[in-house]
């Protein structure tokens, strides 16, 4: 237990550095779908596919020199959860994805960018953390997410372990069809899409003359780094090999490094069980870790402000949309932190799948709500809709019947 405690120690560290760091820089994934949809600002996006490069690099580089093994991602018992599963379940990720979207969207931001708020002093994230976690105990600790979801969903996922491919990672489906060494091949496939990221999001100057953009994505990558040392190093491999004779195992053991669902499913059932320390989680802990370091910098900064919903239409939003973030991101398995950047760096499949359609969901909402606010009774949802489709070019524009705004 005592191996667990440094590791609780150091998830509680490194998210207090990343409560610090995404607070100062404005780091924020919703607004950075906002800003490219709405205004045509690349910042914050390149400084989201900054930090998934950064991580993605080092998670390769970690791998390369043998300090840690990210071959513990691709089971249930060893990981939390196990994104290189060779279990390819796309329809979680493609409908959990899109949910999640339209949630943090309606809800004004992400579960990180909540824990951030609440961090603050936004009183309305209490309702949208607790709401998040309402939906995710259901999918986490109920039969919910089984009847609602996975018994039409498992029929269509794909076994590639069938097929003779050992993972979802790109490195092993490549490497099935090249016949080459998976381990080698995911590590070219990481230095070239790492590489790529990064290039893509430096190649703007005003992202490079941005130096809250730039430390943001440098160091949240480096801390999703940092967290995969911590779980899938010597550390975390020692305590999993402690686990198999404890008569009390921790909930949520693992490999693993940031995700922000889950951790509010943990909440309540910490509080259920009475405040049991086995569900005192490496996630719990990180998510009181960036509400630690959002409160830190927000006083020093004297940015601490309390805030409330401006009518019963702003709450209804948040609550509707933290619920579906709360069950799409379960569903989905990780959000646009868990997913997209943590997920991502293994190079899993699914991570990328789950990427773009939390993208998706959460720039046609965008689209129309835009809609609805510019041309207001006019404009029907499924008007709306289908001109918002029409401007993501997934729909011909003879079909709309809002002019394009």
């Amino acid at each position: 237990m005592e191996i667990y405690t440094q590791i609780l120690l150091w998830a509680f560290g490194l998210a207090v550095l990343l409560g610090i760091v995404a607070n100062k820089t404005n780091f924020c994934t919703m607004g950075a779908v906002s800003d490219v949809v709405n205004m045509g600002d690349t910042g914050r996006m390149r400084a989201w596919m900054f930090a998934l490069g950064v991580a993605i690099l080092g998670v390769m580089l970690l791998e390369h020199f043998g300090f840690v093994d990210m071959s513990l991602t691709q089971s249930g018992e060893t990981s939390n959860p196990p994104y290189r599963s060779p279990m390819f379940s796309w329809p979680r990720h493609l409908l959990g994805g899109i949910m999640f979207g339209i949630g943090m969207t309606l809800a004004s931001g992400c579960g990180n960018k909540s824990l951030l708020r609440f961090g603050g002093g936004n009183l309305k994230s209490i309702f949208v953390l607790l709401t998040i976690g309402i939906g995710a105990y259901l999918m986490v600790f109920t039969d919910f997410g089984h009847i609602v979801f996975l018994s039409w969903m498992e029929p269509a996922n794909i076994d590639l372990s069938v097929s003779g491919i050992e993972s979802q990672g790109l490195g092993s489906i490549v490497s099935h069809f090249t016949g080459t060494d998976s381990l080698s091949t995911g590590h070219v496939i990481a230095a070239v899409l790492g590489t790529l990221m990064l290039l893509w999001a430096l190649k703007s100057t005003d992202f490079r003359g941005n130096w809250d953009h730039m430390t943001a994505g440098l160091v949240i990558g480096l801390i999703i780094v940092a967290a995969w040392w911590v779980t899938t190093g010597a550390m975390g491999q020692n305590l999993l090999e402690e686990a198999e004779m404890m008569d009390d195992r921790p909930y949520g053991l693992g490999a693993q490094a940031f995700t922000f669902v889950q951790p509010t499913a943990h909440f309540l059932m910490w509080l259920k069980s009475g405040f049991s320390n086995t569900y005192v989680t490496f996630a719990l802990v990180a998510a009181a870790g960036v509400i630690t370091g959002s409160l830190l910098y927000s006083a020093l900064s004297r940015t601490f402000r309390i805030e409330w919903f401006s009518g019963w239409k702003d709450f209804f939003n948040h609550i509707i949309g933290a619920f579906l973030m709360g069950v799409g991101g379960v569903l989905a398995i990780g959000c646009t932190i868990g997913q997209a950047v943590t997920g991502a760096s293994t190079l899993a499949l699914g991570s990328f799948l789950t990427f773009a359609a939390i993208v998706f969901g959460s720039a046609l909402t965008m689209k129309i709500q835009y809609y609805q606010m510019v041309y207001e009774d006019e404009a029907t949802f499924m008007k709306a809709l289908v001109a918002g489709l029409a401007d993501m070019r997934l729909l011909p524009n003879s079909l709309r019947k809002l002019d394009k705004v």
